[in-house]
């Protein structure tokens, strides 16, 4: 008690001297102000207002579902046991949080329609005043770790519930610490979307249908024999189950709450479905069908796939794993059959907001649905969303269930009208795509371009990397000593920004063990979450050695942690050429005019190394566009307040030929193959073999990346004749496809087909016609049914003329 009562005191003292002097973080979070700061900054440069962590806090977890219901600690924050909490996200939608026993303030997150970071605001006044401010990370459910989400017990089984030879009981578990309660109620919630696609009118709403159970005990399990729903619920298709406290009425939002993945509803459909699921299915295909008929066709905006498994893994600034069929995680692709490995499109498309999806099989070709069920399917809504967001199609997860999902269960899943939906969600093929160009920083820092002119450049200081004014695209880096001793510099920063996007800084952390990752100057961690989506970008980071950062424009930026240094690739789409400069070259597809001078100039002679170092230095940043942070006093004062160019450090050009060099040896056998050079002066000059042989590393990876990317010609699918079949599902260059026809059927044009290097089929058009027995059968057949169609007309005529006889005989006997 004293504790608590001693901590009150002193948050209204630190409160008290702040307000004072005029200098508080209430309401000032992000800001420097005149006599200290509430930067994000002010920790590590220590000149923090006193109350900076009252005010401007930090909490955990720092992220969870969508749905909501997630219980976060406010940290380093002082509250008083009564203190009435109330949370504030994005400035409209409040939460009730409380105070625990130890004084820590809590907050419950809200249900969202958005992912990304959310600002929020915390009110200890019942919400009279909001002065505490944070930032909360909301995440796509198929995102989430399960440790954070209630898990379905056999999920499949949950989704066929009613069809053939699927029931019985279903079971559910969740972690009981997501829950503070002893009972729980567990309920069922819906989604749906309504008014009019594609105008104001278009909302997506998750609503409460009914309780599974009530007063539940929290004993982390549940099971149940499901039966039909009553009333209207049954027509809720898409759904999630909400285990929250039973002290709360039901149905109450944002409480906490552990919620399961959105999924098909089967298992509460109603008596219909159970009795003919197949037909049922087949009415709601049909009834889908029609209203894709009536929708804008989104496939025309939508990029092209890339050719080869190769390209779509290598292309990492347009291309993401699709986490439904990965390759990395054993190939369990339930709903691609026959591939090993998916990818989804990042963007979605810019007016439907439209996504797409690329699989491919053992061999690296890509699965088309005119082939296989297994094919790569576009989609009218992003299963990631899209910005803004929050309104269908561009609701993360559930607009994509709506009209991608559901009507895959309906044609596909719950019956076999496949047909229907692969009519308006085609495998788009390749002929359209076009392979970025990627450009790469290493070791001591060597580079190569986008056109492939190789150099290095050893200047200290911070440099422009690209720019591209039309797309609005700046990556910089800046370079520090190899170490104190040698005149070898490294990559030891790298920060981004495209259009007005958040500023995204990738850095060697203190010792160059690890990368660090900043967002617009602050730390981010990456313990609870590997994939953010930004504002203006999306951040991947599955180690602390590995960071990619995807931009709107399709650029990438990968940056991998090698031996204490930074190798750091781009990857920019066909768009960016003719539009871009700085230290990784002017990207046209000449590498004559590669390494142009910030003044315009083109550097003369590209083996001098004295002229290089000028062509490097005259892309030092001017101190307004820097996008660094300088959080500590050796980056103020080495960078910050000096010249962005060290003109003072001059480096070791060129590599000493020594044979009493003790590292001599380990050079010549370290440093074999292609890119030598650069690993011998990293060895001899940096006097580093462990550098050294990361260098060598990079350069070999660059040459696979760049041969992955290589272009590839496809000719187009091509269709089995009909009455026929084909042999070969590949169609890219020198692939050949056999044709042949059905028994009773001769085989006219070309048997076997090959994709040449024109874009063309070789050969004619294969058809396949009736063979001349065939024809005599059926004109065999004709014939005699002609024939029979004779006799039976004479039988009838010679009756009718027989029965006229007899009735005029008889009227003759009558008179």
């Amino acid at each position: 008690m004293m504790g608590r009562f001693t901590a009150v005191i002193v948050a209204l003292l630190f409160s008290c001297i702040s307000s004072t002097s005029g200098q508080t973080c209430e309401k000032n979070c992000g800001k420097n102000l005149d006599s200290c700061s509430c930067h994000t900054t002010c920790t590590s440069l220590a000149n923090c207002c006193v109350d900076y962590k009252e005010y401007c806090v930090d909490i955990s977890p720092y992220s969870g579902s969508l749905f909501g219901g997630t219980d976060f600690i406010i940290l380093d924050a002082s509250f008083e046991t009564a203190s009435e909490i109330e949370c504030r996200f994005n400035g409209n939608i409040s939460t009730v949080g409380y105070v625990d026993d130890g004084g820590t303030g809590h907050c419950i997150s809200p249900l969202l329609y958005e992912t990304g970071w959310i600002p929020f605001e915390i009110s200890s006044d019942n919400g009279t005043t909001f002065t505490r401010a944070g930032t909360w990370l909301s995440v796509h459910t198929g995102k989430l770790d399960s440790k954070f989400k209630a898990i379905l017990d056999n999920s499949t089984k949950w989704q066929y519930y009613g069809t053939p030879n699927v029931g019985g009981t279903l079971e559910m578990t969740w972690n009981t610490s997501l829950v503070r309660a002893e009972k729980v109620n567990i309920e069922l919630w819906g989604y749906r979307e309504t008014g009019e696609p594609y105008t104001e009118y278009w909302l997506g709403e998750w609503h409460y249908l009914y309780s599974l159970a009530k007063d539940h005990p929290n004993n982390g399990s549940f099971s149940f024999l499901p039966k039909p729903a009553e009333n209207s619920f049954s027509s809720s298709e898409l759904g999630s189950v909400r285990v929250s406290s039973s002290s709360h009425p039901d149905g109450m939002w944002n409480v906490q709450a552990a919620w399961t993945e959105d999924h098909a509803l089967a298992w509460h459909l109603e008596e219909n479905f159970r009795k003919d699921s197949a037909g049922w299915a087949l009415d709601k295909c049909l009834a889908w069908d029609e209203l894709e008929n009536q929708l804008p066709n989104f496939l025309s905006e939508i990029i092209d796939c890339p050719c080869t498994l190769a390209q779509a893994r290598a292309d990492t600034g347009r291309f993401h794993t699709d986490y439904g069929c990965d390759i990395e995680k054993g190939s369990v692709c339930t709903y691609h059959p026959g591939s090993v490995h998916c990818v989804r499109a990042i963007q979605a498309s810019p007016k439907y907001g439209a996504g797409q999806q690329c699989c491919y099989d053992s061999t690296g070709a890509q699965v088309l649905t005119a082939d296989s069920i297994g094919g790569s399917t576009p989609d009218r809504a992003h299963d990631w969303g899209s910005p803004p967001y929050k309104k269908p199609p561009r609701i993360p997860g559930q607009s994509h269930w709506i009209y991608d999902v559901l009507s895959f269960y309906y044609c596909c899943l719950w019956s076999d009208n496949c047909h229907y939906y692969f009519k308006h969600r085609p495998s788009s093929d390749c002929r359209r795509y076009k392979s970025p160009q990627s450009a790469v920083v290493f070791g001591d820092p060597h580079f190569i371009t986008f056109d492939g002119t190789s150099y290095s450049f050893n200047g200290k200081g911070e440099y422009t990397l690209v720019t591209s004014v039309e797309k609005q695209l700046t990556i910089q880096g800046r370079t520090e000593p190899v170490t104190e001793t040698t005149n070898a510099t490294k990559l030891s920063s790298v920060a981004m920004r495209e259009a007005s996007s958040d500023i995204i800084e990738v850095r060697l952390v203190s010792g160059n063990s690890d990368l660090e990752v900043l967002l617009n100057q602050k730390t981010l961690s990456f313990t609870e979450q590997t994939w953010m989506d930004l504002y203006g970008a999306f951040l991947f980071s599955p180690t602390s050695t590995n960071v990619t950062v995807m931009f709107p424009s399709g650029a990438g930026v990968e940056v991998r942690h090698r031996e204490g240094t930074m190798t750091t690739t781009v990857l920019l789409p066909e768009d960016f050429k003719d539009t871009t400069l700085g230290l990784l070259g002017k990207m046209n597809g000449d590498a004559k005019d590669d390494l142009v001078f910030s003044n315009g100039s083109v550097v003369q002679n590209s083996s001098n190394p004295e002229e290089l170092f000028s062509f490097g230095a005259s892309w030092a940043i001017a101190n307004e566009s820097a996008l660094f942070t300088y959080d500590s006093e050796y980056l103020l004062e080495t960078y910050y307040r000096v010249p962005r160019h060290d003109t003072s450090f001059i480096p070791v050009f060129l590599v000493p030929e020594s044979p009493d060099d003790p590292l001599a040896n380990q050079a010549a056998t370290i440093c074999s193959g292609g890119g030598s050079q650069f690993c011998r002066y990293d060895i001899l000059v940096g006097r580093s073999p462990g550098i050294g042989n990361a260098t060598r590393m990079s350069f070999q990876s660059h040459v696979s990346l760049v041969e992955d990317l290589k272009p590839v010609l496809s000719c187009g699918w091509l269709s089995p004749p009909d009455n026929g079949k084909k042999e070969g599902t590949t169609y890219l260059q020198g692939a050949k496809v056999r044709l042949s026809c059905n028994e009773g059927y001769n085989l006219k044009g070309s048997a076997v087909r090959l994709c040449q290097a024109d874009g063309q089929w070789s050969g004619e058009e294969t058809r396949c016609v009736a063979s001349s027995n065939t024809a005599g059968i059926v004109a065999g057949s004709v014939i005699g049914a002609l024939t029979l169609i004779v006799i039976i007309t004479v039988i009838v005529l010679h009756s009718r003329k027989r029965k006229r006889k007899d009735e005029h005989s008889a009227e003759t006997e009558s008179h």
